[in-house]
């Protein structure tokens, strides 16, 4: 059993517990879980992939099945020890006087011990099914977030609303048209791979956004206006986002005599108030 408090269940939290019981106990030969989306693809219709959650792919690399429960008793026998011990961990948490999950985290041994001292069972088959771990079993590099993207011509790839541009080395530029695995670890490392190589990359974020204060407290910001405000003034007055010569002509509620289809253009109708200028002027 493993035990941890966290701020909201998702895969990658799943993974930091997952390495924690492997390194403690070793493979199982199974886990046994609920049909939760991060063990298994619940969507009779899902669009991609190959059906197989994140969770899933790492036991599969790992070589441990999963077993989802079917029936309802099954489920009830996985969902009745978590009903037992979440009652049970709001009272112990206050009785410890505990309030962070990271305290909580660090206490959270302690009572794993005691549970199993008051409450566990000899098993009728006392072998111990468990393999150990191998140099092989990378769990740093398994228990990890994996996508795949493809490598445009200019060694650019998009992810979660980014441009990731690999820097042009040999090696990444043999990849145009290759599909590289981008890594997300439960440790908040990110990496771009191919065939377990990291490649140098750069991050160009399309939604990066800027609080207002900051944007006041600027300084490169302020000059970058500046720079292009001179260079607009340097405009035609007719470009000129602002001058009269590019305001929408008035509605029908601002100029009731003149409908807007039969509008004359403010060429035309430039020239006719010049005409009466000069009409008006003469004796």
């Amino acid at each position: 059993m493993r035990l941890r408090f966290v701020a909201s269940e998702c895969a990658l939290d799943y993974f930091r517990a997952t390495k924690d019981y492997l390194e403690t106990h070793g493979k199982p030969v199974a886990f046994y879980s609920d049909k939760h989306g991060i063990f298994r693809i619940n969507a009779k219709d899902a669009i991609g992939g190959d059906r197989v959650t994140q969770f899933g792919r790492v036991l599969s690399e790992l070589n441990i099945d999963i077993i989802c429960a079917n029936s309802a008793q099954a489920k009830g026998r996985v969902e009745r020890a978590f009903g037992t011990l979440q009652d049970r961990l709001v009272k112990e948490l206050r009785l410890a006087g505990i309030s962070t999950i990271e305290a909580a985290n660090a206490w959270v041994p302690v009572f794993m011990a005691d549970h199993n001292a008051r409450f566990g069972r000899t098993p009728e088959n006392a072998k111990d099914l468990y393999r150990k771990l191998t140099e092989a079993d990378d769990l740093g590099e398994v228990l990890a977030w994996r996508e795949e993207r493809m490598v445009t011509k200019n060694l650019t790839l998009h992810y979660d609303r980014m441009v990731l541009m690999l820097d042009p080395t040999p090696l990444a530029r043999g990849l145009v048209r290759k599909t590289v695995d981008v890594v997300n670890y439960p440790d908040g490392r990110f990496a771009i791979q191919f065939e377990g190589v990291s490649l140098p990359y750069r991050k160009f974020d399309k939604i990066q956004t800027v609080e207002p204060g900051e944007i006041v407290e600027t300084k490169r910001l302020g000059a970058a206006l500046a720079t292009v405000k001179q260079h607009q003034d340097t405009y035609e007055p007719h470009r000129r986002r602002y001058h009269p010569a590019r305001q929408r002509p008035p509605n029908n509620l601002e100029a009731p005599g003149q409908p807007t289809k039969g509008r004359p253009s403010r060429q035309i109708a430039a020239a006719m108030a010049r005409e009466r200028g000069v009409a008006a002027a003469e004796p």
